[in-house]
C-alpha cells in the first residue's frame, strides 16, 4: 500500500510505510539488479505504538528469547486478524534492536514473490556476495540454503520477523523457516494449525481485556469521553485493536464536528451497517485490505477457497446470521442444509475456519464455537444477496432443532443463556438484510417466541422479559404490530412482568393487549382467551376479584366451546378456577377439583404439567376453604411431584412448598410449617429479591408461624 513516506531515500528508490497490520505492496526502484526491498532493518510498518496494552505477559516471555546470546528459537504470533500480532512483534523488535544489541531483520511473508526477495534481502544484510545472490536468484543455488548459511555466520545475533505469514506452504515450499544458534525467529500469521509449525512455540494474540481496550481509546482520542464511555465502545467493536485502533482515529481526526465517544457508540448502535463506520478511521488505504475490518479477513477467506474449502466460506456467512457469543457446537451436528455446505464437509469447513483463526473452540459445560462479532458483521454486509434468505432459513432450522418444541419439557438454563444472542442476533439479521422472506421472518420470530417461554417455564422472569422485549421491538419492523407472533411476544413481556412483581404495570399490559387481540384475531380467539387468563392473575394479587373471576370464566367457557371440555387448554383453564380469591366462586369450583382431577389423569397423565398445576390448585382451593385435613396430602403430593418433575428450586416447585407451610401451619404442624415456609423465603429474597410480592407474602407467614411456634397465635388462613 501507500502510506506516509518515513523520510528514508536511497539511490534504489523510496520505501513507503504505513502503521498496523500491513505489508509493502509497492515499491519504485531504478536498478536492473535488484529486485527486494530498501532495507530488512526496520519494520515497514510505520511507528510502533507508544503503549502495548495488555501484551506485557506475552512481550515478557519473547524478550526472554532475545537476551544475551539466546538462539535456535522459532515462535508463532497467531491469531485472528486484527488482533495486533504484528504490533507485538514491533514491540519486540523495538526491544530486540535498541535494548538487547540484537540485529533486528524484518521480512514480510505474505507470499512467495514477498518472502524471497526479502531473505535474499537478509541474505546480501548478513554478507552475501553479488555472486552467490546472482545464483540464488537465477535458482543455480537454494536460496534458503544461502540465506540460513549467512544467517548462522552473522557476527551478531540476530532477531527475524517473518511477518503475515498467513498461509505457511509459502514458508515450507523451499524450507524457508529454520532455526539457528545465532538468532531467534518470530513468525506472525493467522494460521493456527499446529501441523504447520512442529518445532516451534505458539504464542495466541487474542482480543484485549475491556480495561485495556477503553484505555486504547482513550490513548488514541484523548478528551472525547470518559472511561465508561470507552468501554461501551470497545465492547461494542468486541475490543478488537484494529477496530478499536479505527474508532480511536477517528475520533481524534474529526476537524468540522467532532463527535464525543458517547456519540460514536449511539451511531455504531444505530448504523444498520456498523462496519462502514469503523472504516472510516482508516486513511492512506490504498490497496491493502488490512487496514479495515471490512476486508482484513478476506485475505484468509481467499486462502480457504484457494485450498479446496469453499465450504469455509459458507459456513462463516452462516455463523454471521448468529452472534459472536459462544455457540454450541452441538447446533452444527448433522445438520443437512439447503446450502453448498454437505454434512459430510461440515467438520472439514469448520477446522478451516478454526487453523485460519476466523473461530475458536471455547471450553466449557457446553462445547461452543466463538466467532468474533465485527468478523461477522463485515462478512454479513458483504454476503450476497441472493444467498440471504437460504442462509436465515437454515440459521433458524438449526435453532428451532435446539429449542425445546413443548417448553414445558424446557432446557437447563445455562443452555437457554448460550441460545439467546444467537436467536436475537438472528432477528436483527432479518431487520437488516431486505432480502428476506415473510415465511423465513416468521421462523425466526417463531424461535424468539420458544426461547422466552422456555426461559419464562425455567423460572428465569428477568431473562425472558429482556428477550421478549428485544424480540417484540425486532420482530415488529419486520411483520407489523399486528401479526400473531408479535402479538404473542407482548403475551410473554406481560406474563414476565407479571412475575416479576409488577402487578400494576402486568395488568395494565394485559389490558392493552386484550383490546388489540380483540380487534386482530377476535373476542372468542385462542390468544384473546390466554390473555383473559394472564390478566385476571394480576388483578387477583391486586384484591379486584369480580373482574378476575369475569376474565376466569370467559376463558374457561370460551376454550371449552372452541377446543372441546377435554382440550389440554381447556384443563388448563379449568384448573385456573382454583386459584379464584375465597368466597362463593371459590366454594363452587373447589367441589368440581375432584372431576378436574379425574379428567387430567385420564386425557393428560399424572406426569403433565397442567395435570401438576391442577392437583396444586386444587390443594390451595381446599385449603381456602377451610378443608385443612383434606388439603393436606395433596399439598405433601403436589410439591414431591413437582420436585421430582421440576427441581426444588423452580418457581411453582417454590409455590408448591409455600401452600405445604400453610397447611401445616393450619393443621397445627408449626415445626414443620417454619421449615418449608423458611426455604421459600431464602430462595425468594436472593432470587426474587426483598421486595418482590411474593417474599413479602412469605415474610410475613414466616412472623405468624414463628409466633405459633412460640404458643403465641393460632393457625390463620392462607
Amino acid at each position: 500500500m501507500t502510506g506516509r513516506n518515513d523520510g528514508r531515500a536511497t539511490d534504489q528508490g523510496r520505501v513507503y510505510q504505513a502503521s498496523g497490520d500491513q505489508h509493502i505492496v509497492e515499491h519504485h526502484h531504478h536498478a536492473a539488479a535488484w529486485s527486494g526491498p530498501d532495507s530488512v532493518r526496520r519494520p515497514p510498518v510505520g511507528r510502533a505504538p507508544a503503549i502495548l496494552r495488555d501484551r506485557s505477559e506475552l512481550v515478557g516471555r519473547l524478550k526472554e528469547a532475545v537476551t544475551g546470546d539466546a538462539g535456535n528459537t522459532v515462535f508463532v504470533l497467531h491469531g485472528l486478524g486484527g488482533c495486533g500480532k504484528t504490533a507485538v512483534a514491533c514491540a519486540l523488535f523495538e526491544h530486540a534492536t535498541r535494548e538487547s544489541g540484537r540485529l533486528g531483520l524484518w521480512v514480510n511473508a505474505s507470499d512467495q514473490a514477498s518472502l524471497r526477495a526479502g531473505m535474499l534481502a537478509v541474505a546480501a544484510d548478513r554478507g552475501a556476495r553479488d555472486g552467490e545472490l546472482m545464483a540464488a536468484r537465477n535458482g543455480l543455488r537454494a536460496a534458503a540454503d544461502l540465506v540460513w548459511d549467512c544467517l548462522d555466520r552473522s557476527d551478531l545475533p540476530w532477531l527475524l520477523v517473518l511477518d503475515n505469514a498467513d498461509d505457511p506452504a509459502v514458508l515450507r515450499d523451499g524450507g524457508w523457516l529454520r532455526t539457528s544458534p545465532r538468532g531467534t525467529v518470530l513468525v506472525t500469521t493467522r494460521q493456527a494449525a499446529g501441523h504447520w509449525w512442529p518445532a516451534a512455540e505458539l504464542l495466541y494474540v487474542g482480543v484485549l481485556p475491556r480495561e485495556d481496550a477503553a484505555q486504547v481509546l482513550s490513548d488514541l482520542a484523548p478528551g472525547t469521553g470518559s472511561a465508561e464511555d470507552a468501554a461501551a465502545i470497545a465492547d461494542r467493536l468486541g475490543r478488537l485493536p484494529l477496530a478499536l485502533t479505527l474508532a480511536g482515529g477517528f475520533l481524534a481526526h474529526q476537524v468540522i464536528n467532532p463527535w464525543t465517544m458517547e456519540e460514536y457508540g449511539r451511531r455504531l448502535q444505530e448504523r444498520p451497517d456498523p462496519i462502514e463506520l469503523i472504516d472510516q478511521g482508516a486513511t492512506d488505504t490504498g490497496d491493502d485490505s488490512r487496514h479495515l475490518v471490512s476486508g482484513t479477513w478476506q485475505l484468509s477467506l481467499n486462502s480457504l477457497v484457494g485450498q479446496n474449502l469453499p465450504e469455509a466460506v459458507t459456513l462463516l456467512r452462516l455463523l454471521a446470521c448468529w452472534s459472536g457469543d459462544p455457540l454450541p457446537l452441538s447446533l452444527l451436528a448433522d445438520a443437512r442444509l439447503d446450502l453448498p455446505l454437505p454434512a459430510d464437509r461440515m467438520e472439514l469447513a469448520l477446522r478451516g475456519l478454526i487453523n485460519h483463526s476466523l473461530a475458536e473452540l471455547v471450553p466449557g459445560d457446553v462445547r461452543c464455537l466463538r466467532t468474533h462479532g465485527v468478523l461477522l458483521d463485515s462478512v454479513a454486509r458483504v454476503t450476497p444477496a441472493d444467498e440471504r434468505d437460504r442462509l436465515a432459513t437454515a440459521a433458524a432450522g438449526l435453532l428451532l432443532r435446539s429449542l425445546p418444541a413443548s417448553p414445558e419439557r424446557g432446557l437447563r438454563d445455562s443452555r437457554l443463556a448460550v441460545l439467546a444472542p444467537h436467536v436475537l442476533a438472528l432477528l436483527r439479521r432479518v431487520v437488516t438484510w431486505p432480502e428476506i422472506t415473510v415465511d423465513t421472518a416468521e421462523s425466526v420470530a417463531t424461535c424468539a417466541l420458544l426461547l422466552v417461554t422456555a426461559q419464562h417455564r425455567s423460572g428465569d422472569y428477568a431473562s425472558a422479559l429482556a428477550t421478549a422485549e428485544q424480540a417484540t421491538d425486532l420482530a415488529r419492523r419486520r411483520l407489523g404490530d399486528d401479526h400473531v407472533l408479535v402479538l404473542r411476544l407482548r403475551q410473554r413481556i406481560g406474563k414476565a412482568t407479571d412475575r416479576l412483581g409488577h402487578l400494576e404495570k402486568a395488568a395494565g399490559f394485559h389490558r392493552e393487549l386484550l383490546d388489540d387481540l380483540e380487534r386482530v384475531c377476535g373476542p372468542e380467539a385462542p390468544d384473546t382467551l390466554t390473555t383473559c387468563l394472564h390478566l385476571s392473575r394480576p388483578l387477583t394479587w391486586l384484591d379486584r376479584p369480580a373482574e378476575a373471576v369475569l376474565l376466569m370464566h370467559r376463558a374457561a367457557e370460551g376454550r371449552a366451546a372452541l377446543l372441546g371440555p377435554w382440550h389440554p387448554l381447556t384443563l388448563e383453564a379449568r384448573a385456573c378456577l382454583l386459584e379464584l380469591p375465597p368466597g362463593p366462586e371459590l366454594d363452587r369450583e373447589a367441589t368440581a377439583g375432584p372431576a378436574l382431577l379425574t379428567d387430567c389423569h385420564r386425557e393428560l397423565g399424572a406426569d403433565h404439567p397442567i395435570t401438576l398445576s391442577a392437583e396444586l390448585n386444587c390443594a390451595g382451593a381446599l385449603f381456602n376453604t377451610g378443608q385443612y385435613s383434606e388439603a393436606l396430602p395433596l399439598a405433601r403430593r403436589a410439591l414431591a411431584a413437582h420436585e421430582h418433575r421440576f427441581g426444588a428450586d423452580y418457581p411453582i416447585t417454590l409455590a408448591a412448598r409455600s401452600l405445604l407451610s400453610s397447611v401445616l401451619h393450619a393443621v397445627g404442624e408449626y415445626r414443620g410449617a417454619v421449615e418449608q415456609a423458611e426455604a421459600v423465603r431464602e430462595w425468594r429474597e436472593r432470587v426474587l429479591g426483598p421486595e418482590h410480592p411474593w417474599t413479602v407474602v412469605i415474610r410475613d407467614k414466616l412472623v405468624r408461624y414463628r409466633r405459633s411456634l412460640a404458643g403465641e397465635t393460632s393457625p390463620g388462613r392462607l
